[in-house]
């Protein structure tokens, strides 16, 4: 069944637009190996639905969402970060950190080849303004999926804890924002909390498993 998800006001709407378009990219390869046919390619991705329908074309990608707000940087954005999806260092402690979700544009197009940008603290709270641990870039998916492993940041002094990103799909115009974890007692008095950009959060073993999707503000 396609996930629900709730508005800011803590009621409840179907299956939306985006969750269906997500379902339709992870049922998509197990229905080609069933048919004995190839994988499906995005477009056709794009069009798939549960219960064999298609989806009837929306101006944009609301769903109860507006494109991401954006946030201020921050003084400690460094260029050039590797290219990786791990920011785990070796024999550093946290708590391990699986963040994942989708880059659509505002008409609920996953986006291609869209650059997304992570720099944070570490578990003790500090940047690394030196290297570049705890930073790094990757390009989403044909889907417009993105995956990173890290751990849980450190609680910044007058902040509550965050991930600093930018998001760019190609020649189009740089997002760049923040995202919060749920339940921290410093969102109610950190003065730039939103909670438009909390990430869905579980735990996961030992760790912890955090999901959000970026609306770009552009039409595909």
């Amino acid at each position: 069944m396609a996930e629900r998800d709730d508005r800011p006001d803590g009621t409840e709407h179907g299956p939306t637009r985006k969750s269906l378009l997500k379902a339709a990219f992870v049922a998509a390869p197990a229905a080609a190996l069933l048919s004995g046919a190839g994988a499906a390619t995005p477009a056709l991705a794009r069009e798939q639905v549960q219960g064999g329908r298609t989806l009837e074309p929306t101006p944009q990608c609301d769903d109860g969402d507006d494109p991401t707000p954006p946030q201020m940087e921050g003084p400690y954005f460094k260029p050039n970060s590797p290219q990786r999806t791990d920011l785990v260092v070796p024999g550093h402690p946290g708590t391990a950190l699986v963040v994942s979700g989708y880059v659509f544009s505002r008409d609920c197009r996953p986006v291609s080849g869209a650059l997304v940008d992570f720099w944070q603290a570490d578990d003790a709270s500090n940047y690394d303004n030196v290297g570049y641990n705890y930073r790094g870039h990757q390009f989403t998916g044909t889907d417009g999926a993105f995956h990173l492993d890290t751990i849980i940041p450190g609680l910044y002094p007058g902040r509550t804890r965050h991930l600093h990103v930018k998001v760019q799909a190609p020649n189009r115009p740089l997002l760049t924002t923040q995202l919060y974890f749920p339940g921290e007692p410093r969102n109610g008095t950190d003065m730039l909390y939103d909670p438009r950009l909390l990430m869905n959060v579980t735990d996961e073993g030992a760790g912890r498993r955090a999901e959000f999707d970026f609306v770009l503000n552009f039409t595909a």
